[in-house]
């Protein structure tokens, strides 16, 4: 037997959610502290304007699966889940205003006082990472008299619909994203989704609230990505729809998870050349383009958190494992491990240095040049095996994929530190007693 479900919320993520159980056989109760829109729900309408929505409202209400109140107590004695769809608006300073959301999670839990069975609270609001668990979950207790875990369940459960296509997106999801802190609560959201497409994620609440954020903020740069680009091109008179075209067609690298995990700094010949090119015709153009022009400033912040990771440690010797740009190759030229190590070297820690792919003897033109350049005594630092660098050395600092987990893990100490700057892959990683670091996971 389904579950009856209350929706606190009747715009457009709650109305679209209500229609959308209500269509898939749950009985649905939508609520919200706005008369009107009850009235309009109540009355076989949509309360807003979505394409899809009023046939989806009308087929609801005439099967006696789709109602609205403004009453909360009701809601809450007549549903086992209470999905929480209220906004979450930006206040002047860009924080978020969660008054909704605390005044909803106060009336529910006042609520579940006079409630004996056992409840589910999901939010499906975008809130930051922390709010569920910070915010949620101690009005709820504090309201309800009651426990999380034991009287009640909380989960988090993101929505991925985009206002015009909202009824689309609800029935042919991405993916599904499914958090909390005990993996045994989310079978009743497992069966709300059940059947639907897309991938189903079951995660923790933090990541749960992340992962929307990191949607939105991707989709922003592309949009930001996308302008620029389109801007400069007119400026330079080219035809913009064919560089796009062209552009768009590499699934492999461009519109691909290629170059979407965490990791290091990018360098090597080309990006940071061709990006510095880009906006200096830009300027000559009397163009403003921000997002491009704060890409490299935004490289170098990321090469100074890996020398902050190591300063903040307070050791004197340092293990690096990497130096060429990326792995696979002796190109050294722009090579952020270069940059790191310059920058390490600078506030007067000694250094040992092992790559698998570089030798001064067999560097030569520009590759030469600019090692001579940038560290000019960089050959007293280098070691020929890995076991030279990593014995003596209070931190390792992984730079390249080109070393062997077991390897490493039999040289480790217990006392030593390893800062992972390629993000390798959890059984790729040495494995010891030793402090194991992430630069950004």
């Amino acid at each position: 037997m389904k579950r009856k479900i209350s929706i606190f919320g009747l715009g457009y993520v709650g109305s679209v959610t209500a229609a959308g159980l209500a269509h898939r056989g749950y009985r649905v109760l939508g609520v919200d502290i706005n008369p009107g829109k009850v009235e309009i729900l109540e009355s076989g309408h949509s309360p807003i304007v979505e394409a899809g929505m009023e046939d989806l409202v009308a087929s609801g209400r005439r099967a006696c699966r789709l109602h609205a109140t403004t009453d909360t107590d009701s809601a809450v004695l007549q549903s086992e889940i209470s999905l929480i769809c209220v906004g979450t608006p930006s206040q002047r300073n860009g924080k978020l205003d969660l008054s909704h959301i605390e005044r909803v999670c106060r009336e529910i839990g006042e609520a579940l006082r006079r409630k004996d069975e056992f409840h589910w609270v999901v939010l499906r609001s975008t809130v930051l990472p922390g709010t569920t668990e910070s915010i949620v979950i101690p009005i709820l207790e504090e309201a309800s008299g009651k426990r999380v875990g034991t009287d009640f369940a909380v989960c988090f459960n993101p929505e991925f619909i985009r206002e015009g296509t909202a009824v689309a997106d609800f029935f042919e999801p991405p993916f599904t994203v499914l958090g909390a802190t005990d993996g045994d609560h989310l079978q009743p959201l497992r069966d709300l989704y059940e059947g639907l497409p897309g991938r189903v994620f079951e995660t923790r609440l933090a990541a749960a609230e992340m992962v929307k954020y990191a949607c939105n903020a991707f989709h922003a740069v592309k949009v930001g990505f996308a302008n620029e680009l389109g801007t400069l091109c007119k400026m330079l008179g080219v035809d913009t729809q064919t560089v796009t075209e062209m552009f768009i067609s590499d699934t492999r690298l461009n519109i691909s998870p290629a170059y979407l995990s965490p990791g290091f700094a990018f360098g090597g010949s080309c990006l940071p050349k061709d990006l510095r090119a880009l906006i200096y015709r830009a300027k000559e153009l009397d163009l403003c383009l921000p997002l491009l022009e704060e890409v490299l400033p935004s490289n170098v912040r990321h090469i100074e958190r890996a020398a902050e990771a190591v300063l903040r440690m307070n050791i004197r010797k340092v293990g690096v494992l990497g130096l060429s740009f990326k792995t696979g190759t002796d190109d050294l030229r722009e090579s952020p491990l270069v940059q790191l190590i310059k920058r390490l070297i600078g506030e007067g820690l000694e250094l040992r240095i092992w790559d698998r792919d570089v030798s001064l003897g067999r560097l030569v033109g520009s590759n030469r040049q600019y090692i001579e350049e940038v560290i000019p005594h960089i050959g007293s630092l280098l070691c020929s095996t890995l076991e030279e660098v990593v014995k003596g050395v209070d931190v390792v600092l992984i730079g390249t994929k080109a070393v062997s987990p077991q390897v490493l893990s039999d040289l480790l100490r217990q006392d030593q530190a390893v800062i992972d700057l390629v993000n390798l892959n959890p059984a790729e990683r040495p494995h010891g007693s030793f402090c194991y670091e992430g630069i950004c996971w």
